[in-house]
This record gives structure tokens, sequence and C-alpha cells, in this order.
């Protein structure tokens, strides 16, 4: 059987350098996202990633208080895919990275490709995340004499996260 869990290293990031309608996005089937996502030809990956944060819904807690009883009662409420925080070594001369850059000075979604590193055999493709976020932040850090240049990026998340699951790749 092969290994279930997998480590980060070899995980790819792109972004594509075109704008994007999350409504859009929102408004179709899980099958509908995915395709259009895999119809998108022109990622640029983004180099040098040390961190890929963290993605995902999570439902909104509601909460009553029924006097009668004295208990809270739980109710989920809308999702939030989150905020990616991005860390990456700075490289003025990465095309992934510069295109974060200009789509952080625009108000625009902008489509993300995430391929993890979990083909669980050489005859399985990588799993695939597909989502929408707005670059919320491109901050700088410096650190000391002994630090590399690292540009800090938050994505702010504006879609479900969809997934194309590890498959056995057709010969």
């Amino acid at each position: 059987k092969p290994m279930g869990i997998n480590a980060n290293a070899g995980s790819k990031l792109y972004i594509s350098p075109e704008p994007v309608d999350q409504d859009s996005i929102n408004a179709m089937t899980d099958a509908e996202a995915l395709t259009f996502f895999d119809g998108i030809e022109d990622w640029v990956e983004v180099e040098e990633v040390e961190d890929l944060g963290t993605i995902g819904d999570t439902a909104e807690a509601i909460t009553f208080t029924s006097v009668g009883n004295s208990r809270v009662r739980k109710l989920k409420g809308p999702k939030d895919a989150g905020t990616q925080s991005l860390v990456v070594g700075r490289d003025p001369l990465d095309e992934g990275q510069e295109e974060l850059i200009t789509a952080e000075g625009t108000s625009f979604n902008y489509a993300f490709r995430l391929v993890l590193s979990d083909a669980p055999t050489p005859d399985y493709d990588s799993s695939e995340l597909f989502y929408a976020a707005l670059v919320m932040s491109k901050s700088t850090n410096l650190g000391n004499v002994s630090n590399v240049h690292r540009r800090n990026f938050d994505l702010g998340i504006n879609t479900g996260v969809y997934e194309k699951r590890a498959a056995e790749t057709t010969p």
C-alpha cells in the first residue's frame, strides 16, 4: 500500500495572469469550477515558496441561548476559506512573484492553482487545489544579517477551495 501522508516538499503554486470573477465561480457546481480552472492555460509559477500557509473553509459559528434550558446552541453560518499567508524568498526576477505584486495593486481576484506533492505512486498525478483570491499584501521581511530577504503575501480567498484529487494516470 502506498504511503498515505506526504511532505510538502515539491509542491508548486501558480497564479493566473488575468483576473477572474469570483461571483461566477461561486455560482458554479464543484465540477463546473474544476472545469473552469482546468481551462486556464497560462498559469505562472510562483517560485522560491517557503511557506504555503493555511487554506480552506471554516464556518462562522451562529449561537443562540435559550432562557429555558441555559444551553448555547450552535449553528453553521457562512463559510470563509481564509487568508493564505504565503512566504517566499524575495526574487526580483521571478515572474510569479511579479504577478503577485501586480495583483496586489488591483482590487481584482486572481485564480490560484496549488499542485501538491502527494502522488501515491509514479502511476498517479498529484492532487491540485484551485481557488480565487485577492492579493491583500506584499510586505518585505528583511530580518537580520543572517536572514534571506522574504516577501509575505496575504491572499484573501473569496471562493471555495476546489480539489482535483490524485488520480491514476492513463497510459
